[in-house]
């Protein structure tokens, strides 16, 4: 492994780091808060790792994939310690496991959170916090390849290794272009939203960060009750259209713009993903209906729901912990099924769940009409053999990573409800459970193994298991 490229281009994005944390320090000036220094000294602390990284200047050029799988999984551990540090320094959060606890689920747009008043964070304090979801959700390092100039090979392994989903594609013929354009939509898409939340009489505050938690899919909010606060429809129905725009691959966004609209309709993606928001919402709306006594009623806060937990944002209307079981029970799959890869979303991504469904269904085919040739297709091409094996190699490991994690995070006693709840949106990167980590509750009462435990599924969870995996392995760091 090339350790010197490796901890060169980590220090890049430390200094990176350091430059973004201006924009919560200028909300801090223009609030006349007194938490500058905090910020100030968070910044010198992200520059001074990073010069350590880049004085350490490579003497050869070679990079190959496991050096971006180590770059990004310690990019993002760097950046989530570092991260944490306005909260410790400020005392606002004055437990540095907390701290971290809480960097990791805004960078990883997890939305779980210690706090249980988040109303008591000064206003920079919560830009920050919300910012950190707009960061992580296109990547720490999409960003920074968006950037800076560097070769089209190391960008390809550091965006292969931080992007979701089984499989990615360049949008233009070189990688630094790609992550140009994707940023630039995600820009776009964002800006729009405060807009629309800003006609709804929103302040402009309010509707910034509330649109960094929607387009990182992440669900930090500013309000102790969350989007309830608001009580508005209006507002509901914006933020839940966005959500699932963000949780759409952002692929799909570019055939818009060069007007391929023929493969737009041939993916089966994006016809999945729809089709399960309508169909969850539409049951879920019967089911809640006696309980708000009109279908408006339902309609609003189902559709805010499946929303918020497919895309894996994580913001609430209402306490879900209080609907019929059905309903319940809707949301906890969605929690899995997640939204599609390339988006901003987490979970498993939809276009696993299919892999899965289809490869599953062959084998059932396969097993009555052992003779008979079985392809899976997916957007009308035959499914490589290679895809199909690494969804199910992917979703093994997944299976195991969760099961470890419930028996660790049960050494603290909780119920089985708010447990299992706890992982699952957690390695998700949904945010609020069932239980204790419902939609009102939070992940303050946990134990410090369980929050690092839980932290780490977070950042597995956003990186797609394999890079803090890697980090772990010692093979993985031996010169060969």
């Amino acid at each position: 492994m090339n350790y010197r490229m490796v901890f060169y281009l980590t220090g890049k994005i430390m200094c990176l780091g350091a430059a973004l944390l201006a924009a919560p320090l200028a909300a801090a000036v223009i609030y006349g808060e007194n938490t500058v220094m905090a910020f100030l000294l968070s910044a010198a602390a992200f520059f001074a790792v990073g010069i350590c990284g880049i004085l350490l200047k490579p003497k050869k050029k070679e990079f190959y994939a496991r050096d971006g799988i180590i770059t990004v999984s310690l990019s993002w551990v760097l950046f989530s310690l570092l991260g944490g540090l306005p909260f410790f320094i400020s005392r606002e959060i004055p437990n540095f496991a907390d701290c971290f606890f809480e960097t990791v689920s805004g960078f990883t747009t997890t939305g779980s959170s210690i706090l249980t008043n988040v109303e008591g964070l000064s206003k920079c304090m919560l830009f920050w916090r919300s910012f950190t979801h707009w960061i992580g959700g296109m990547g720490v390092l999409v960003f920074a390849m968006a950037l800076f100039s560097s070769k089209d090979t190391q960008t390809n392994y550091l965006m292969r290794a931080e992007m979701p989903g089984p499989k990615i594609g360049k949008l233009v013929a070189k990688w630094q272009f790609s992550a140009r354009i994707l940023y630039i939509m995600y820009i776009v898409l964002t800006a729009v939203e405060v807009v629309f939340l800003m006609i709804g009489k929103m302040p402009f505050y309010d509707s910034l960060l509330h649109a960094f938690g929607t387009a990182g899919t992440g669900g930090f909010s500013m309000k102790n009750t969350s989007m309830g606060y608001y009580n508005s429809a209006y507002i509901d129905y914006v933020i839940g259209i966005f959500m699932v725009l963000f949780g759409i691959n952002f692929n799909i966004y570019y055939l818009v713009i060069i007007r391929k609209f023929s493969k737009i309709v041939g993916n089966d993606e994006l016809k999945a993903y729809l089709a399960i928001v309508v169909a969850a919402t539409a049951v879920i709306m019967l089911n809640i209906r006696p309980m708000y006594g009109s279908f408006a009623k339902a309609l609003q806060y189902s559709f805010f729901q499946v929303s918020s937990i497919i895309t894996t944002t994580g913001y609430s209307t209402a306490d879900f912990n209080t609907w019929p079981m059905l309903s319940q029970i809707i949301l906890v799959l969605l929690m899995f099924v997640g939204g599609c890869a390339g988006s901003t979303g987490g979970g498993l991504k939809v276009i696993r769940v299919l892999v899965l469904a289809k490869g599953s269904f062959r084998e059932l085919h396969r097993a009555v009409r052992p003779r008979k040739v079985n392809i899976v297709r997916i957007d009308g091409k035959t499914l490589e053999a290679e895809v199909m094996s690494g969804v199910m190699s992917y979703f093994a490991l997944y299976m195991l990573i969760m099961a470890v994690s419930i028996l660790i995070v049960s050494l603290d006693n909780f119920d089985m409800t708010t447990t299992a709840t706890a992982v699952i949106s957690t390695f998700n990167n949904i945010g609020p459970g069932l239980g204790v980590v419902g939609p009102t509750g939070s992940f303050a009462d946990f134990s410090i193994l369980s929050k690092l435990v839980l932290s780490f599924d977070m950042l597995a969870g956003r990186l797609e298991i394999y890079p803090m995996m890697a980090l772990l392995m010692p093979s993985v760091w031996k010169r060969v």
